[in-house]
C-alpha cells in the first residue's frame, strides 16, 4: 500500500505519527515557503514535548528545517506534558527508568519516516537534537542510517547507563553516523567531567566526526530559559554550534537533489 501523504493546515501543530498500532503525538513545525527542506527530530527532556521542547522546535523550523518532537513518552503516558518542579523532576525519571532502547529507536525512526512523507521534506539525512535525557537518546539516534548531524545537549548516564539495557549507551559509539555535537556544562553535578572525558575519547577511537564543548559556570539544563540552570551567554554559543552541524544538512540535500 503507497505511503499517505500527511495533511497539514498550520505551520505548527499537533499530528501522529504511526508505528504499527502506536499513534505517537508529535510537534510538528514547517518554516516559511513551499520547500522542500531538510528535517530536524527534536528530542524533549524528561518533562515531554512541553513549552521549551515546542519553541526549539519552532526555533530550528526559523532556520529553516522542518521540525518534529515526538512524544517518547507516549508508550508509558500519553499527553505527559510538565514544567520543572521537584515534583516534575520525579515524575519524568520515573518514565525515564521504564524506556528502552529498541522502542526509543522504533519510534524515533518512525518520526524520520512521516518526515520522509512529507512533500516539504527533502530526500537524504536528517538532523536531531535532544536535550536532558533527550540528549542521551540523541547520542542513541545518531546510530540510526538516517541521521547524519546530530547535537546532544547535557545527557546523562551515556557512559554508566542505557534506557532498558545493561550495556553502556558510549558502547554504541562505533554505530554513529555522520557528526556529533556534544554540550556540556563544567558545574553539571549529574554529568561529572570525567565522563565526558571518555565519551570524548571513545570518540575518538572510533574516529567518529565530534566535536565536545564545556562551559565553564553552566550546570544541567542550561540552554533552557525556564530553569534556574539557564545561561544565556553559554546557550547563544551552543546555539549557534547548532546552526553551523545542521548547515552540512542543506549542503548534502542539496547535493543529493542534484543527483
Amino acid at each position: 500500500m503507497p505511503r499517505q501523504t500527511p495533511l497539514l493546515s498550520s505551520p505548527t501543530q499537533w499530528v501522529q505519527v504511526p508505528n504499527g498500532d502506536l499513534q505517537i503525538d508529535a510537534y510538528l513545525a514547517m518554516p516559511a515557503g513551499d520547500g522542500p527542506f531538510p528535517a530536524v527530530v527534536v528530542i524533549q527532556e524528561i518533562f515531554g514535548v512541553n513549552e521549551h521542547i515546542r519553541d526549539v522546535t519552532e526555533r530550528v523550523a526559523g532556520l529553516g528545517y522542518v521540525a518534529i518532537a515526538p512524544a517518547i513518552y507516549q508508550r508509558l503516558a500519553p499527553g505527559f506534558e510538565a514544567g520543572y518542579t521537584p515534583e516534575d523532576v520525579k515524575q519524568g525519571r520515573v518514565y525515564k527508568e521504564q524506556t528502552k532502547r529498541e522502542d526509543l529507536l522504533s519510534d524515533i525512526q518512525a518520526a524520520i519516516a512521516f518526515l520522509h512523507a512529507l512533500p516539504q521534506v527533502k530526500p537524504g539525512g536528517v538532523g536531531c537534537i535532544g536535550f536532558c535525557f533527550g540528549g542521551h537518546v540523541a547520542y542513541l539516534a545518531a546510530t540510526l542510517p538516517e541521521v547524519v548531524a546530530t547535537a546532544s545537549f547535557y545527557g546523562a548516564g551515556i557512559t554508566t547507563w542505557c534506557p532498558g539495557n545493561g550495556i553502556p549507551t558510549v558502547s554504541y559509539t562505533p554505530d554513529i553516523n555522520g557528526t556529533i555535537y556534544l554540550f556540556f556544562g563544567k558545574e553539571d553535578a549529574s554529568i561529572p567531567q570525567e565522563q565526558v572525558d571518555q565519551i570524548e575519547s571513545t570518540l575518538q577511537e572510533n574516529y567518529i566526526a565530534h566535536r565536545v564543548f564545556r562551559y565553564d559556570g553552566a550546570g544541567h539544563g542550561f540552554f533552557c530559559d525556564r530553569r534556574p540552570d539557564y545561561r544565556p551567554e553559554a546557550a547563544a554559543d551552543a546555539w549557534e554550534k547548532v546552526q553551523q552541524l545542521f548547515q552540512q544538512l542543506q549542503t548534502d540535500s542539496d547535493t543529493d537533489s542534484a543527483l
